[in-house]
């Protein structure tokens, strides 16, 4: 029997049960999707968008499932946390660099197979092209001709898209 799953949970899992618990802030929720034994979950997800003279910055992750894939920096939203604050918490983890947050950006939404992912994007500055990565394997600066040239993670898609949209790439 598919029961289905409301709208505002994104989740695209075929068979299963939904339950959904907000926190204290109403941008912040966990999704849990029962299927038999395992759990399909809604991990949100900060990030920086930032760009310089009309190039983005693409980060290689170094490390777990996706080891190898380019996305923006950026990552988990801790229950009860502001996106902004999880912004600066994980980009103080991941890079040494003076990067300004600008702006909201965009929200895209991907399902893994493992997860499904709520990213919620800043635009940022940065000040010099001193970056020290911490975490990644790599970081490349990529304009509207060369943008495609790396292998995104599935959500970062959205992102790219708008960028080129606005032309701020």
């Amino acid at each position: 029997m598919h029961n289905s799953v409301p709208q505002n949970n994104r989740c695209s899992h075929e068979q299963g049960k939904s339950r959904v618990w907000p926190s204290l802030r109403p941008w912040y929720y966990v999704t849990v999707m029962e299927t038999g034994r395992e759990e399909y979950k809604t991990i949100n997800v900060a990030c920086a968008v930032i760009v310089k003279d009309k190039k983005v910055l693409a980060t290689q992750r170094g490390y777990g499932n996706y080891a190898g894939w380019w996305e923006f920096p950026g990552g988990k939203i801790e229950p009860g946390e502001d996106p902004e604050a999880a912004l600066i918490r994980e980009l103080n983890e991941e890079l040494i660099a003076d990067i300004a947050i600008e702006r909201y950006f965009a929200t895209a939404e991907h399902d893994y197979p493992e997860f499904h992912a709520s990213l919620q994007c800043y635009l940022c500055s940065i000040n010099d092209d001193d970056i020290t990565l911490l975490e990644h394997s790599s970081a490349v600066w990529l304009g509207r001709e060369d943008v495609y040239s790396v292998g995104w993670l599935g959500a970062d898609f959205p992102i790219i898209e708008k960028l080129i949209e606005q032309d701020l790439i």
